[in-house]
This record gives structure tokens, sequence and C-alpha cells, in this order.
């Protein structure tokens, strides 16, 4: 069931230089990782946001807020959300989690509490952030995870399997290979 209180931002707008075409229109157990990860935010939230480039004119199911920048960087994605969310708790998604699951999403909403962020052991996305963050956030400074010290922050053990990150062509057919919820894979990378 969703939680009222809780937004889910997805970020549509990475690069994608290494996977050579848009993250968000891969697809993996048919349907693309956008759908994938609006359908596992929408578990969890009442409120969801997808924040990318109106540029890049990706064919969703949903609209995608623009960032309002030229420059590529998750931080900037991850403002606009948090400016545009109607709740205080947000949740941010990055396209390119696709094993993230809404029990993991819940768990890191629950434990962020009073706190100003929740973040998995392996750094700020995905993550849940509060909209008092912001003013750190908007800092210049382009290094979420440097940031984050700046912030009272939990960190999370997750299952590292749910932190599986796409990043190439090839990292995404490993996923493909396996039934249901994608497994660790030590040639994936997790999300930083």
């Amino acid at each position: 069931m969703p939680l009222e209180e809780l937004t889910g931002i997805l970020l549509v707008g990475g690069a994608s230089t290494r996977f050579g075409s848009p993250k968000a229109l891969a697809r993996i157990d048919g349907e693309t990782l956008a759908e994938r990860a609006w359908r596992t935010l929408g578990e969890v939230c009442q409120h969801r946001l997808a924040v990318g480039k109106a540029a890049d004119a990706l064919e969703l199911p949903f609209s995608v807020l623009d960032d309002g920048t030229d420059e590529r960087a998750a931080i900037l994605g991850l403002t606009a959300g948090l400016r545009a969310a109607p709740t205080d708790l947000c949740v941010v998604l990055p396209v390119d989690c696709p094993a993230m699951t809404a029990q993991a999403i819940r768990e890191l909403a629950d434990t962020c509490r009073d706190r100003d962020a929740a973040v998995p052991q392996t750094g700020p996305l995905p993550g849940v952030y509060r909209k008092r963050t912001l003013a750190t956030l908007e800092s210049g400074e382009r290094g979420i995870r440097r940031l984050l010290r700046q912030l009272n922050v939990a960190v999370v053990d997750l299952d590292l399997a749910l932190l599986t990150n796409v990043n190439t062509p090839a990292d995404l057919q490993r996923l493909e290979l396996r039934p249901g919820v994608p497994t660790a894979d030590p040639a994936v990378v997790p999300s930083a």
C-alpha cells in the first residue's frame, strides 16, 4: 500500500554514454527500465515524479519534469525532484537500478525517521531525502556523496543484489538471464 507522506522521484536523465542509448528505454522482463522503476515506486509512494531532460523527448507512459539545466548530473535531478515534490519525504530512484524493490524502499523510508536522509551502504542513490536537505544539495557541489557528510544520514544495509546498477548492455543481459528479481553479479557494479 502506498505511503501518503512519500513521493517517489525517478531519475531518467542520465547521459547513458556507456550504455549507448537511453537506459530508461532499455527493456527487461517485458518492460522498460523506466516502467519497471515507476511501477516499483507506485507500490510505495502515493506521489511520483520522473525527472530528466525534456530535450531527450523520451517516449514514456508518464510525463518527465525537466530539471532545468543543460548539465547531466544526478544531483540536478535529485534537487529538481525535491523542489517539485508535494511531500517532505522523497524516495530517489535512478532508472538504472532495476532490482530495487518496494520492500527495500520502505526500509529506507522507515529508517529515515527524523534524519535528513537514508541511503544504502553503497552510496547516495537510491535513497530517501527530506526537502530540508535542499539548501545543502543546492550548494553548487556536484558530488552527492560529499554533501551527505554535511547531513544527518542513516545508512541501511540492503542486499547488494537490490543495488545492482545497469551501466552497459552486458549488465542488462546478465540480469535478463536470471528469472525473477535479479541477483548479485560480481561483474555488475552497485550504484554509487
